[in-house]
């Protein structure tokens, strides 16, 4: 998953930077502050890829005696800064231009075809990173056995626990948006020859950039402080532990990701009466593996299964922190 991200991340990157080059260009030869707009936001995108990819290298550096269970949030960290900082800033930026562009009594807009230009090539290029982004999605859609829909899609996006891809479809959607809010823009200023509309462009594509911040930097708080598996893995491990005969109840099931592909699972459960201390470890293993087999990305050393204490002497207990 890790290699996935960042072939995303690296297309995201590249088509950007081109992006933003283009969209500067069009900027200085149109005046317009629409698509100085866009240019702030492919630029804050670009820069976006490389605090992103900073996260997943930084990601895999082995645990240590201080970080025990390694750097797993490094990309959760990363991908907050993008929201809060890049995001914010770009969103604040534009505002800035179209309230200053509102205020300026000189500001005007010419060849305006080299910005259509530009923007259907940025749209192609946005559109193909999201692409990116939607196939990887879709491979972990259809290898849960589901069928591939926009409502599949949805809940996957929701559920997902990779901050590289929900942040890349999170600026691919924006940047989609923007690019059509600035082309409108544009067209109504010179059809009317009026340049508030393309003043409104540049506050309307900071108010969407800011409100996708929101949308990142909540998502990636979440992740931060400590978030469970997904609803559907939660209950995949309650109904494959609940097949040992053995297993009463489970009494607890706690989760918290520790990175996209790291997961930190403890267990308490009620088993059956009668049961010696062979058997009782037997069961313990039995349940690890079910948890794996829902898992499959598991570490079995992030697995911590503790019987019921009223029940069961410590000695039954068992805890692998490896």
């Amino acid at each position: 998953m890790v290699t996935s991200s960042k072939k995303a991340v690296y297309t995201a990157l590249v088509g950007n930077l081109g992006i933003a080059i283009a969209k500067f260009t069009a900027a200085v030869i149109t005046g317009s502050v629409g698509m100085l707009a866009e240019t702030l936001h492919s630029l804050s995108d670009t820069f976006n890829q490389v605090l992103l990819l900073i996260g997943i290298k930084t990601s895999t550096k082995p645990a240590s005696e201080r970080h025990p269970f390694g750097y797993g949030k490094e990309q959760f960290f990363w991908s907050f800064i993008v929201a809060t900082m890049l995001f914010g800033i770009s969103g604040i930026l534009s505002l800035q231009q179209g309230f200053g562009s509102l205020l300026s009594t000189v500001h005007r807009i010419q060849n305006v075809e080299v910005s259509y230009f530009i923007l259907v090539i940025s749209a192609a290029f946005e559109a193909n990173a999201l692409r990116v982004a939607v196939a990887l999605s879709k491979q972990s859609i259809e290898a849960d056995g589901q069928k591939f829909s926009l409502g599949a899609l949805l809940k996957e996006f929701r559920e997902s626990k990779d901050p590289s891809i929900i942040t890349i479809m999170v600026e691919d959607s924006a940047a989609l948006l923007g690019i059509a809010i600035a082309g409108v823009g544009i067209f109504l200023s010179d059809r009317t020859g009026n340049t508030i509309y393309d003043s409104i462009s540049s506050l309307l594509i900071g108010i969407v950039l800011m409100a996708f911040a929101f949308f990142l930097a909540r998502e990636n708080k979440a992740l931060l402080i400590g978030e469970a598996i997904s609803r559907k893995d939660y209950k995949r491990v309650v109904s494959l532990i609940q097949e040992i005969p053995e297993v009463n109840r489970i009494i607890t099931l706690r989760t918290m990701h520790l990175a996209p592909q790291d997961v930190l699972v403890t267990i308490e459960v009620n088993l059956v009466d009668g049961l010696d201390t062979d058997k009782i470890e037997s069961v313990i293993d039995n349940i690890e593996h079910k948890v794996k087999q829902a898992l499959p990305y598991v570490n079995p050393g992030r697995v911590y299964v503790e019987l019921e204490r009223d029940r069961f002497s410590d000695l039954y207990k068992r805890k692998k922190w490896r």
